[in-house]
């Protein structure tokens, strides 16, 4: 996949290969998304690729330029289909993500949620280096299970050390606070969102199939790559 911003470059045969096209039924459409629709098939509404494929140029050029400025992506995918991929892609590339449930307050907040981010990385340092003996074999319990259920929670954004650049969401209405959050701390919102999103409330939208594996891996990928293939250092 080739990575390096090209306005010439066609998407449209790896976009229908992923099955990005593929939108909800005109019943759940957002009038927001209306201009980007092409047809019905079945019931299910098409999205139109030349159009999309516009979108996602400008939100690529968006985010080559995150990366020469060095600025973060904090990448969010919090539903079932999306949790692995955005784990996946976001580690390959030593970004930030949340790939389980938002916790209010992590943008908004953020000096409060870093505490317990420092509380992880603390707890987890004495247990590498081997300092939790002073404790009973109860409190070590305790204290694993603390690591553990911290680590599900804040794992994620261990190296997210202040307001990022941008988020990149994974379904707009399902990430509906961090999608707030984002909005109120004036942090631009690259996301993909099907037919059923109002795409007025984001900055970089990408109009497109939000549910299918294939779909989220497709950009999720091609967001991760284009950053990693403009970063600076």
């Amino acid at each position: 996949m080739n990575t390096k911003i090209d306005n010439k470059k066609d998407y449209i045969k790896e976009m229908f290969e992923a099955g990005v096209h593929f939108g909800y039924a005109k019943s759940r459409r957002h009038p927001s998304v209306s201009k980007y629709i092409l047809g019905r098939k079945n019931n299910v509404e098409i999205f139109d690729l030349e159009k999309v494929q516009e979108k996602l140029q400008v939100a690529l050029e968006f985010v080559a330029k995150l990366a020469k400025e060095n600025k973060q992506i904090l990448f969010v995918g919090g539903k079932v289909e999306s949790r692995s991929i955005i784990k996946e892609v976001a580690e390959k590339i030593e970004a930030p993500y949340v790939s389980g449930r938002w916790i209010g307050g992590t943008l908004t907040n953020f000096d409060e949620i870093k505490k317990r981010v420092n509380k992880f990385v603390d707890l987890s340092n004495q247990r590498d280096k081997g300092l939790l003996g002073k404790y009973t074999k109860k409190e070590r319990l305790l204290i694993e299970r603390q690591i553990k259920k911290l680590e599900e929670t804040f794992g994620g954004i261990v190296n997210l050390n202040s307001k990022p650049g941008a988020v990149f969401i994974i379904d707009s209405n399902k990430e509906k606070i961090a999608r707030e959050e984002a909005i109120k701390m004036n942090v631009p919102i690259i996301a993909l969102c099907s037919s059923d999103c109002d795409i007025s409330m984001i900055k970089y939208p990408i109009p497109a199939n939000d549910s299918l594996i294939k779909s989220i891996s497709y950009f999720t990928n091609l967001i991760a790559e284009t950053y990693k293939s403009n970063r600076t250092k």
